[in-house]
């Protein structure tokens, strides 16, 4: 079977959003074409309070839908529908914006560690004025995967027979949490023609049987087409989250938190929000 390489290695950059979440921002506008259909994605984490309190006050969406992890910490959602719910560590949150959603995300303690990851995926010209919704995950349905030396929590996808929980989705992606004790091997099989790539949070790794090619904490990392990704480590262990999805392929205008196919969409769409027209029935 024809192996999975790195095709490309990346570090996220520091920077901040809301109102001034400190967080790494680890693909964004500048990656869009070789990680479609992935457009954003966000690690945030810490143990400061300063980080993180302000949280993501009331913000617009629209043409996305947004997957929310939590590894710690509780975070609270609200939105225009007057929808609340919570969400805390192992939890996800599926949002699909569609047409048009504003909602904010507030940390929901005074203290203490608040980590986890926001993924974005673009949605494709047929369902971007779909019907927003939720899909709110508790830890304890979503899938373990376990051997004597690795763990996985199956989000989304398809694992040695087991579903992740997330279901409906537009793009069907595959969204895995790692984690390989250490001086231990994991292989994965995926023969689809997807979009596939890891972010290595913790440890070190090899990627192919060879272990020639190093991977070190905090970077990215975009893997070749084949049919089986093979993995080892060293002593430190590994633990990353490993994301695939079949690109969409389509034209795309994008500015701050709504993504539309062309300019004239993405204009429409800052102009009704600003006419107070943007929620749509």
């Amino acid at each position: 079977m024809v192996e999975r390489k790195i095709k490309k290695t990346l570090r996220g950059q520091k920077t901040s959003d809301g109102a001034g979440v400190k967080l790494t921002r680890l693909l964004g506008y500048n990656t869009t074409e070789l990680f479609d259909p992935f457009l954003l994605m966000d690690h945030f984490g810490s143990d400061n309070p300063n980080d993180y309190i302000s949280g993501f006050p009331f913000h617009p969406h629209r043409g996305i839908e947004t997957v929310t992890y939590m590894l710690s910490g509780k975070m609270e959602h609200q939105d225009h529908l007057g929808n609340k719910g919570e969400i805390g560590a192992g939890d996800i949150q599926w949002m699909t914006a569609g047409k048009g959603i504003l909602h904010q995300e507030m940390p929901k303690l005074e203290g203490g560690k608040l980590s986890g990851f926001q993924l974005w995926l673009n949605l494709p010209a047929t369902h971007k004025m779909m019907s927003p919704r939720y899909q709110d995950i508790s830890v304890n349905k979503i899938p373990i995967i376990q051997t004597d030396s690795v763990l996985v929590k199956l989000i989304a996808g398809e694992l040695d027979g087991k579903k992740g929980p997330v279901e409906d989705t537009i793009i069907k992606p595959v969204y895995l949490d790692v984690l390989i004790s250490p001086n231990a091997s994991w292989e994965y099989l995926h023969k689809e023609d997807v979009t596939m790539f890891l972010y290595l949070f913790h440890g070190e790794m090899y990627i192919g049987e060879s272990k020639k090619e190093k991977i070190v904490e905090g970077e990215i990392v975009l893997l070749s087409s084949g049919e089986i990704l093979k993995i080892s480590t060293s002593d430190n262990g590994a633990r990353f989250v490993l994301i695939a999805g079949k690109p969409v392929k389509e034209s795309i205008a994008w500015r701050g938190p709504i993504v539309m196919n062309t300019e004239e969409e993405l204009l429409n769409a800052y102009i009704e929000l600003e006419e107070g027209r943007f929620i749509q029935t």
